[in-house]
């Protein structure tokens, strides 16, 4: 893998090494308005390079990863006269690490960028494994690239200032790659409380570290998802369909909370097609109920729920819909093609667990 990890909580130190290394060239910071205001003063103090950098500033929240923004970073990289060997920071969020690595990636054919995560879902995902884009006529991800930054630095010192909600949505990435690896990793992450006032952002590092290099080692065998990489899209087909209609009825959920209900259900999926463990299916509905509440549907959405997953673009017949599945904790199965009727069943359960029905 081409794109180096640095978990560190001198953040600014860490900056000023790389740019360095990379021969000290015209850096530009990429921040999002809510990043602007409360972290980039504070890197600005603690980095050289940072304080020294031009800044380009987009606006904050998922509905703005779209054209019109990544418009705007490409002419301002036109204005400031950026050339391949400009190095590109990406300061914030999973917008962040999305748009503009997506900007570094096309501008002039590609750009050096670096990653700073500031929340821990950008941590856990978008700022690691070299995706990058926006969303597109109403779906998200629908145009991007596979592009590794150069690095991604991984702290937590951020996170103390994030809304709980936040810390929760990055911790359903988490819990996914703890679904992923293998029994001993999910269970210390269905001991941790991500949830203030017991929420200890020191104590979660090492299991950040551990859980970041669970996906990693996996984008290192397969960088463009032609095989093992799909795995990490267990719980985002009915995660981003519960998302998508979220957008539909004026009620936006976030993305982690998304994937964690799309976690249980396609956890029930995996019981009833895959055999997984019904005592483990229940012990994490338990742990996404107490913690995230559940996403209130009725079978009168079940239509728009599955058209939404039709979208899906890990779909590859459009009669079908792909799913990444588990037969046991550690022990995914990809590409299993699964029926409208055992998706409503799914859901059915799903509202079961989540006291619902």
């Amino acid at each position: 893998m081409k794109q180096k990890l640095i978990f560190t909580n001198l953040v600014g130190e860490a900056i000023d090494t790389l740019v360095g290394e990379l021969g000290n060239p015209q850096v530009v910071v990429v921040a999002d308005t809510n990043t602007a205001q409360f972290v980039l003063p504070i890197l600005r103090n603690d980095s050289k390079a940072v304080a020294d950098a031009r800044f380009i500033s987009i606006k904050s929240g998922d509905a703005n990863k779209n054209l019109d923004e990544l418009q705007t970073v490409w002419r301002e990289l036109s204005a400031m006269e950026a050339t391949r060997s400009t190095i590109v920071i990406n300061l914030g969020g999973g917008v962040v690490s999305d748009l503009g690595g997506f900007a570094a990636a096309t501008f002039k054919r590609g750009m050096r960028c670096i990653n700073v995560p500031t929340t821990l879902l950008a941590a856990v995902d978008a700022a690691v494994g070299g995706k990058t884009g926006i969303n597109f006529n109403g779906l998200k991800n629908q145009l991007g690239s596979f592009y590794e930054p150069d690095a991604a630095i991984i702290s937590t010192i951020f996170f103390n200032t994030l809304p709980e909600q936040q810390i929760l949505s990055g911790y359903a990435e988490m819990l996914k790659h703890g679904l992923l690896e293998n029994p001993d990793t999910l269970a210390k992450l269905l001991k941790y409380s991500p949830v203030y006032p017991v929420f200890d952002s020191a104590a979660l590092m090492p299991l950040l570290e551990a859980n970041v290099l669970v996906k990693a080692n996996i984008v290192d065998k397969d960088l463009t998802e032609s095989g093992l990489r799909k795995a990490l899209n267990l719980g985002h087909t009915i995660g981003h369909a519960f998302e998508a209609y979220s957008y539909e009825q004026k009620s936006p959920i976030a993305h982690g909370y998304a994937v964690a209900w799309g976690l249980v259900t396609e956890l029930v999926l995996s019981d009833i097609l895959l055999g997984f463990p019904s005592e483990t299916l229940h012990q994490f509905a338990d742990y996404v109920n107490k913690n995230y509440g559940a996403y209130p549907i009725t079978c009168d959405d079940y239509p728009a729920l599955i058209a939404a997953m039709r979208q899906d673009k890990k779909n590859t017949n459009p009669s079908d819909i792909n799913f990444t599945l588990l037969e046991a904790v550690g022990k995914p199965r990809i590409d299993v093609v699964v029926s409208d009727d055992k998706i409503k069943a799914a859901l059915d359960i799903y509202r079961d667990l989540m006291h619902l029905a």
